[in-house]
């Protein structure tokens, strides 16, 4: 007896995919995470571009993820160019990023995954029996959305984080009013993790799991830092980032337009869960009380918890977004141009945390600071073999073969995963081509 699960379109996450699963005599015998955007072919849309023009053109991959895109791109070219910032610099983008995180944390959390918990549609219609939870989601998205506009020039695709710095820093009044937005904010999401602690178990797979995150220094942080952490098995293995394609080793599939990648032969995890997995030691003691509350205990052995890691990182991240302003309002705010540098051929890799997981921009630069190649690699390709993983686990440990049962467990477990679907595809290249 055959039985086939197919999900054509799936509702809630950014971009077009599917699900398909194929159960046969009692055994999974296929499970497909499909993807059906059209090829992005980003790679090939800079080459010949200069280095001003990068980022900005690779910010336009995705809305949502604009910031790390920008700054990802801006990262890898001073690695080309042998360009060092400031420290202001380096905070500044640290706030941004922070900025970047709230506001899809908060998007993800309240609007695409809490309906499934509660038994609703949409967040629509949550409005209607939660509008004091959906008014505290929208006012935190608009404080994440804020702090990308004061730092970065807009809200979405910011244009003042430049090659060497920012076009211009913001006004001590900013960030002054920055802080005491801040400061609501930390009330409301404490709010919401009132919430949240409520909400039903989703135990829908539990599984062994390899893990991949920056290896953020200075502290907990989505930015700064050139080695990735791989946990697995109770072990925990770095990687230099220029050597990012030992552990991405892409490969395409036939059912998706996102490549495949895999860690000594095991797909592996991106993403808030993954981060936390890594590096909670670096987290506070007000992070580690909101996990308890949470009942996230690592290393986790069930993906619906990267929602739970979402809400830590999210309580962080305010408080950390707060203390940079602070230590900016204390210092003093400098109005310092960008670094000055001299474009020149070389190549650069640069390796950060978007709200979902790693992200890697790499580069190879002509002499005239002109890109000669680029590659792109966005945590939604770095997922898609490990979605796959868990959802065969998830059926095969469901015990019902009931249909609509195991629908909404297969979609529950691809929105954990907070996947950005758009993003997901890029270039494949000839070998001879490059």
């Amino acid at each position: 007896m055959s039985t086939t699960i197919r999900i054509e379109h799936l509702a809630r996450v950014e971009g077009h995919g599917g699900v398909t699963v194929v159960v046969e005599d009692g055994a999974v015998s296929d499970v497909r995470f499909d993807v059906f955007e059209g090829a992005r072919l980003v790679e090939t849309l800079v080459r010949g571009r200069r280095y001003e023009d990068v980022s900005q053109i690779l910010s336009r991959i995705c809305a949502i993820c604009s910031v790390a895109h920008a700054l990802t791109s801006i990262k890898a070219t001073e690695r080309a160019f042998g360009v060092e910032v400031s420290p202001q610099t380096k905070a500044l983008r640290d706030l941004l990023f922070r900025g970047e995180n709230i506001e899809s944390h908060a998007l993800h959390l309240f609007f695409l995954a809490l309906p499934d918990y509660l038994g609703y549609p949409s967040a629509v219609a949550l409005a209607k029996d939660y509008p004091d939870a959906v008014k505290i989601a929208l006012r935190l998205k608009q404080l994440g959305n804020t702090i990308q506009e004061v730092i970065g020039g807009r809200a979405v695709h910011p244009v003042n984080a430049i090659v060497g710095g920012f076009g211009r820093v913001p006004a001590e009044e900013q960030l002054i009013s920055l802080r005491e937005a801040l400061l609501a904010g930390i009330a409301d999401c404490r709010a919401a993790m009132d919430l949240l602690v409520t909400l039903p178990a989703a135990d829908y797979c539990h599984t062994d799991t390899v893990f991949a995150a920056l290896d953020s220094t200075g502290g907990y942080g989505y930015f700064h830092g050139d080695e990735v952490t791989i946990v697995a098995n109770g072990r925990r293995t770095q990687i230099p980032g220029d050597a990012y394609l030992g552990f991405t080793n892409e490969k395409a599939v036939p059912h998706s337009h996102a490549k495949h990648s895999s860690y000594n032969g095991r797909p592996y995890m991106v993403g808030a869960l993954a981060r936390l997995t890594a590096h909670h030691d670096k987290l506070d003691a007000r992070a580690h009380e909101v996990m308890a509350r949470l009942g996230l205990t690592l290393p986790s052995r069930d993906p619906m918890d990267n929602n739970k890691a979402q809400a830590v990182e999210l309580s962080a991240d305010l408080h950390l977004a707060l203390e940079t302003v602070d230590q900016l309002l204390s210092s003093g705010v400098h109005d310092e141009p960008p670094v000055a540098f001299q474009p020149r051929a070389g190549t650069g890799t640069a390796i950060t945390e978007a709200p979902r997981g790693i992200l890697i921009h790499s580069y190879r630069y002509d002499d005239e600071g002109k890109i000669a190649s680029a590659d792109v690699i966005t945590p939604t390709a770095l997922n898609a073999a490990s979605v796959e993983d868990h959802l065969r686990c998830s059926v095969r440990q469901a015990g019902t073969n009931e249909t609509a049962e195991l629908t909404k467990r297969l979609e529950m477990i691809v929105r954990a995963y907070d996947p950005c679907i758009s993003c997901s595809v890029h270039l494949v290249r000839r070998r001879d081509a490059e």
